[in-house]
């Protein structure tokens, strides 16, 4: 057994014929996986070791580096939906983006617990994003981030809302109820931009208000990047026609305005995502107190209403209930009603039912609805202060006259909140009088003992009763054409009812003194100061009339951005083979945002025009900077070598390399993924390309504005590949795809099939590769799973699971390693 695996070991850790022995890769590879499902997104963090993988199925998996073990998944869920066509990361790590093809929805996942945090829905499907940080530094964002918490001076935080209902807030969890900084993340203005079909292209500051709505674009979203100082959004398009091919063409937009205005944008940004999330908080409370309501608490009036149908008499049934309680007698039928069809237990229930819900839905409305609708209100008085500066808001879009209306919507809800306030007020205090003297009417019936607490009930009380009875017993014919039911002795339901028809029994409000004299004063009538009541309307229609207000308050800026965003630049690159199949997820361009330079970089291939050739474009992030050199072109021809002890140059590998995959590494190297071609043979490299050797040409490139870049081509200058030794053969692996993170130094790479994965770290010190080739070894040993654990064993924490450092490298050495180490070093 030892032979065999010696024999083994000694296989493994020969050099690949275009590297002389002492010549290891240049990168470790640290994990592999073979998938069950096919892979159709995936994105590294960009501050950890974690990527994020998006199958055919639809579900979402997050992967450490570190033997690429599975930190969780979150499963396709019907209510938002099963097909991801795009993934993008918040910038520091903590939230993922995703969006769904299937029901045209963007989703917010917590990274920590696998938590949805945010879903909102966009007009097309999403093919491409980008979360972007701004990196611009402005003295007067400084001041205004010091004073960004003066809310929490004056506002006590919002309560949690409690887990005991179905719908649970995650953004408002009970362990911190102001999670909302977590979606708006750290002081600087981020932006998630979508891209999609149609030209569809929006930008969402923190990733959740919508700040502008693009135009001036064609075609598909294949890939675009919005740039850091907000001066340009660089989009690549896909354009279909049908006379010919796909044209893929590049689109540089000037968003000045965004960057001219950056401390009112963010500003406002900051503000209207408060908005945005209070409205989320104020649907979930609605929607706890409908849970609260128990269909329980309708079966008096069931009851009531079977009861007439099956009734002989043309007695009214309030004057039942009436000569009950004056004369302690009554009809035989009223009898059957409440002995048989209600029964003392029944009525025990009803009564326990109706105060538990009451009081429940009564301190959601106190707790949640009112801290929620005061918070409301004080964000939007403080967006309309900003509107009245009119030299710093009004080109953003901000309309006082807007914000006003949102503001007297808001006001609307709270006084209706208040109402249902009575409302259950009222209903508590009459349902306890009246099943207390129930309760001993049918006590006496059965002619069982009454309690003498209970026995004792004074004028007052009966009067109570009485009106109660009055009130709420009364047949109603037109109830009975839209309910069913002639009764509506449970008053609190219908505020919750979602729907547009008036209230069945709105408030008696005669004796209100105040409506008296607003009714009697013209001049306060007709007052702005005051808010509108609708007495004859829900809590539900309400609120969605306050919803609606204050979208179309956050949709004019919206509107007023994208239309101030115009094209700067418009380059059709080349056309695409209807022949190709290659899934578009993946596929070049790729677009990157140098910060350091304020450029956009573009790479891309032309497979059908130069199959050995890769081509780079660069356009400043300020569309009207002219940038020398803006085209250029690599020749993948040149034949990987490598060097022996004497410094000679080994034997070459005779292969016609081309590119199938490229991503941006960092600012100063591409992560390639290149396919070598001999007569019987293929193989595929992962390498590093250094783009300060690209970038050195000094030939200019003319561009011919009415030509295509491919019909050009030839007139592009070209450099010679320069890689030295950081490339890697990729051994029983035909690659397709890569993914990359240069500030954690990993690359991902795919296979063409979707379901093969390898990991590699690409900066490693020479000593660590014995290690890591001995551990692959054994892996492959083992099953071909190589560094996996199993299935079950592979869920943890994202912050305390895997390695401690985050860093990927802690490795552990098996038995098996250690016995194949000696085994190389016996040899």
């Amino acid at each position: 057994m030892l032979a065999n695996r010696l024999a083994n070991v000694r296989s493994e850790a020969s050099p690949p014929s275009a590297l002389s022995a002492n010549n290891m890769p240049a990168f470790r590879q640290v994990g592999e996986k073979q998938l069950p499902n096919p892979v159709l997104c995936m994105a590294w963090s960009p501050r950890r070791d974690l990527i994020a993988l998006a199958n055919t199925t639809g579900e979402l998996l997050l992967h450490r580096l570190a033997s690429f073990q599975r930190v969780w998944s979150l499963p396709p869920s019907e209510h938002t939906g099963t097909e991801i066509t795009a993934l993008a990361w918040r910038p520091d790590g903590k939230i993922l983006a995703f969006s769904l093809g299937d029901t045209k929805q963007v989703v917010l996942c917590g990274v920590e617990k696998a938590e949805i945090l945010h879903v909102f829905p966009v007009q097309n499907p999403v093919t491409c994003m980008h979360w972007m940080e701004v990196m611009e530094e402005c003295s007067v964002l400084t001041s205004f981030y010091n004073s960004e918490d003066e809310s929490k001076l004056f506002l006590p935080k919002l309560p949690p809302l409690p887990k005991s209902y179905s719908t649970t807030s995650k953004i408002f969890s009970e362990e911190k109820s102001d999670e909302i900084m977590n979606l708006l993340g750290e002081v600087r203005l981020n932006i998630l931009v979508l891209g999609g079909d149609d030209g569809f292209v929006e930008l969402y500051a923190y990733g959740m208000y919508k700040i502008a709505t693009l135009t001036g674009v064609s075609g598909m979203c294949r890939s675009l990047s919005l740039s850091s100082d907000l001066k340009s959004l660089s989009v690549i398009t896909e354009v279909r026609s049908a006379e010919s091919n796909p044209e893929i063409c590049y689109f540089q937009l000037d968003t000045g305005l965004l960057s001219d205005c950056l401390p009112e944008v963010t500003r406002m940004a900051r503000k209207f995502t408060h908005i945005s999330t209070l409205l989320q908080y104020l649907h979930l409370s609605l929607t706890c107190m409908c849970e609260a309501w128990e269909d329980i608490l309708m079966q008096m009036d069931l009851r009531l209403t079977k009861f007439v149908q099956e009734k002989n008499t043309s007695t009214q049934v309030q004057d039942e209930f009436l000569e009950l309680l004056l004369w302690g007698q009554s009809s035989l039928e009223l009898q059957a009603l409440l002995m048989n069809q209600l029964t003392v237990k029944g009525l025990k229930k009803l009564g326990q039912s109706i105060e538990s819900s009451y009081s429940s839905i009564q301190k959601l409305v106190i707790s949640h609805l009112q801290s929620g609708s005061e918070a409301l209100l004080y964000h939007l008085s403080e967006v309309k202060g900003m509107s009245l500066w009119k030299q710093k808001f009004e080109p953003l879009g901000l309309d006082s006259v807007a914000i006003e209306g949102a503001i007297t919507a808001v006001g609307s809800f709270s006084l209706k909140a208040n109402e249902l306030l009575q409302v259950i007020d009222k209903s508590m205090k009459n349902f306890k009088a009246f099943f207390r003297w129930l309760y001993v009417a049918m006590l006496r019936m059965c002619e069982e003992h009454v309690p003498p607490e209970l026995n004792k009930m004074t004028q007052k009380d009966i009067a109570f009763v009485a009106d109660f009875l009055s009130e709420h017993f009364s047949e109603n014919e037109e109830l009975f054409d839209r309910k069913g039911k002639y009764f509506n002795v449970e008053r609190v339901g219908q505020y919750l009812k979602d729907e547009d028809e008036d209230l069945v029994s709105p408030p008696n409000n005669k004796g209100n003194q105040w409506l008296k004299f607003l009714q009697e004063s013209t001049h306060l009538k007709e007052s702005p100061l005051l808010f509108p009541s609708y007495p004859q309307k829900s809590l539900h229609f309400v609120k969605r009339m306050m919803e609606n207000v204050i979208e179309q308050c956050l949709q004019k800026p919206a509107e007023v951005i994208g239309k101030s965003v115009k094209q700067a630049v418009s380059l059709p690159l080349y056309t695409v083979p209807e022949s190709s199949n290659t899934l578009r997820l993946f596929e070049l361009p790729s677009l990157w945002n140098d910060k350091k330079a304020k450029m956009h970089y573009v790479v891309f291939s032309m497979p059908h025009i130069s199959p050995c050739k890769l081509y780079l474009l660069r356009r400043g992030t300020d569309p009207t900077r002219h940038i020398p050199n803006s085209v250029m072109s690599v020749d993948l021809s040149h034949h990987l070598d490598s060097a022996d002890d004497d410094g000679n140059a080994a034997a070459q590998s005779h292969y016609a390399y081309s590119c199938l995959d490229a991503r941006f590494y960092d600012d100063e190297m591409l992560t390639v993924v290149l396919e070598g071609v001999e007569e019987n043979s293929s193989r595929s490299v992962l390498a590093q390309l250094p783009l300060a050797s690209t970038l050195s040409c000094e030939t200019e490139f003319n561009w011919e504005p009415n030509l295509r870049l491919d019909q050009q081509g030839s007139a592009i200058p070209c450099q010679g590949m320069v890689l030295g030794n950081q490339w890697r053969e990729l051994e029983g692996m035909k690659a397709q795809f890569v993914a990359v993170n240069g500030i954690r130094k990993v690359a991902c790479v795919l296979s063409a099939n979707l379901r093969h994965i390898r990991v590699f770290e690409m900066d490693v010190e020479d000593e660590d590769e014995e290690v890591a080739d001995s551990q692959n070894t054994t892996a492959d040993q083992d099953g071909g799973d190589t560094t996996m654990t199993s299935e079950g064993q592979g869920e943890e924490n994202v912050e305390t699971g895997g390695d401690p450092a985050g860093n990927g490298a802690g490795f552990q050495k098996t038995e098996e390693c250690l016995e194949s180490e000696e085994a190389l070093e016996l040899t």
